[in-house]
């Protein structure tokens, strides 16, 4: 049984920063591409960043946010700096049964329970 879970959101300021941890159990990690989903209130879940065969970052947090990965820890982490009120969702760790990155929900097999990150204006 794969399990997913997720750590480090909270409540944070404008232009501050925040990092988020996805601890893997049940799944050969260093083979799975792993990714960072976030879903605000009323709206769909949206990609944010995925690392596998190589790492992709949509556009909208693209020099702001850094995935990485301790294959050794079977973590994921997701290093969110210069956080904007728009940024402000359940963020989401995922992983695939390969190294291909997929940038939609329907790619992911396996799902953490969410962490929350609040960005004050």
């Amino acid at each position: 049984q794969v399990q997913l879970i997720e750590s480090g959101g909270g409540l944070v300021q404008a232009g501050g920063s925040l990092s988020l941890s996805c601890v893997v159990s049940g799944r050969t990690f260093s083979s799975a591409a792993m990714a960072w989903f976030r879903q605000a209130p009323g709206k769909e879940r949206e990609f944010v960043a995925a690392i596998g065969a190589a790492t992709f970052y949509a556009d909208s947090v693209k020099g702001r946010f850094t995935i990485s990965r301790n294959n050794a820890q079977n973590t994921v982490y997701l290093q969110m700096n210069s956080l904007k009120s728009e940024d402000t969702a359940a963020y989401y760790c995922a992983a695939r049964r390969n190294l291909a990155i997929v940038l939609v929900p329907a790619g992911y097999d396996s799902w953490g329970q969410g962490t929350q990150v609040i960005v004050s204006s």
